[in-house]
């Protein structure tokens, strides 16, 4: 909860539709599912990234994850994705998936470098503006 501000910084920076405070501090709350982590600058003492996911039994979903407009292309939000692939193929997961913007070619680029595939297309999924989102998939046990 601490880390909500820096968070919610990065939130408003990085979306259209930005979470709500309300539902990161939910997600926060749902402790045993929900899994928020933050990346933080060595130096600068700040947080740069976030990651949030949900993970029950062996099944992984990444919710949602954002690099601070100064800090992209650093490699940041590759280094939350492993650690969470990681992590959590340790703990025993088998399939993440994910939802990402049609139009977001950065990080369809990212998920595709890890070996995430398409699985389906949710038509008018987001908002502000309205587009459908890619459904991606990735199998741990390969």
């Amino acid at each position: 909860m601490g880390d909500l501000d820096e968070v919610m910084a990065i939130e408003r920076l990085s979306f259209s539709h930005p979470w709500l405070e309300t539902t990161f501090q939910g997600e926060i709350q749902n402790d045993g599912i929900s899994f928020p982590l933050v990346a933080v600058h060595r130096v600068e003492k700040r947080i740069v990234g976030y990651i949030l996911y949900w993970k029950i039994r062996d099944d992984v979903q990444i919710n949602n994850i954002a690099v601070h407009p100064d800090f992209r292309r650093f490699g940041m939000g590759e280094a939350m994705l492993r650690d969470v692939l990681l992590r959590t193929k340790c703990e025993g997961a088998v399939f993440v998936s994910l939802e990402v913007r049609v139009s977001n070619t950065a990080a369809r680029a990212l998920y595709e470098k890890f070996g995430f595939k398409p699985l389906a297309v949710r038509k008018n999924y987001y908002t502000h503006p309205d587009e459908d989102a890619l459904v991606l998939s990735l199998d741990l046990k390969e």
